[in-house]
Order: C-alpha cells, then structure tokens, then sequence
C-alpha cells in the first residue's frame, strides 16, 4: 500500500488551530515526488478565481497586503494574497476567493470588495483590472 505523507508550513497548522469548531477550513492537496522540495511543489500553485488574472499578468503577487478603512464606521479590514489567488482575512480562518466576500467578512454587509481593497500604493483592485482591460500589465 502507499504511503501518504503530509507536510505542513507552520504557520498553516497555526491558522488551524485559530479556527473555530465551525469554521470550514479548505486544504489543497497536490501531488509531488518524495524527494523534491517544497519550493518546487509552492511553485507548481496555478492561481485561481476572480484574482487569477491580476497575477497571471504580475499586476499583484503572492503576499501582497490588501486593506481599507471606513472611517465613518470606524472598521478597517486587512487581507493577504495567497499563491493560488484566495484572501487571508485578518482574523478569519478560511480564505476567500472573491475580494467582495472578503470584506464583507469584515463589514458585515454586502460590498463591492473590487472599490474597497487597496494596495500598499492606494490603488485598488478595480483599478488593477481596469489596467489589466486596458493592456497596461508587465505580463
């Protein structure tokens, strides 16, 4: 019989363990030989989603810090980008796939994630899109 080995970065079995008896935690498995390492297996990851064609163009990248502030209502939201196009939510253990689901996890209400998540720089992720459309990429 085969033996499945399963190897973990640490700071995935931390976001484990922060998740709640009902949160839903999605894990991707690939395949990969037994001697190769890790770096070739993380670089193997094929974005996915609404955010897939951003990266695939090099308009944003794995580990990029998204955030937004509503003054008003005295929220702020801070997510990262994961390799397979997903948002890490500060604060919630399951990724989002869509940049509106993501801040609506930290609003509360239904929002157009697109106008409300910014880049280090200020641009949002509508504007990278709108460059994308446009044919401004280094893709």
């Amino acid at each position: 019989m085969p033996t499945l080995s399963i190897h973990f970065d640490p700071a995935v079995l931390a976001h484990l363990i922060k998740a709640g008896g009902d949160d839903t935690v999605h894990v991707t498995l690939s395949l990969g030989g037994g001697d190769r390492g890790n770096a070739s297996q993380a670089e193997s990851v094929i974005p996915h989603g609404p955010l897939a064609d951003l990266m695939k163009a090099g308009l944003i990248e794995k580990g990029t810090v998204l955030s937004f502030q509503q003054r008003r209502a005295g929220r702020q939201g801070r997510a990262e980008v994961t390799a397979d196009g997903q948002l890490i939510v500060e604060g919630h253990a399951t990724p989002f796939t869509s940049p509106s689901k993501a801040a609506e996890a930290v609003t509360g209400n239904v929002v157009n994630g697109w106008n409300m998540w910014q880049l280090p720089d200020g641009r949002t992720l509508d504007d990278l899109r709108r460059d994308l459309a446009q044919g401004h990429h280094s893709g």
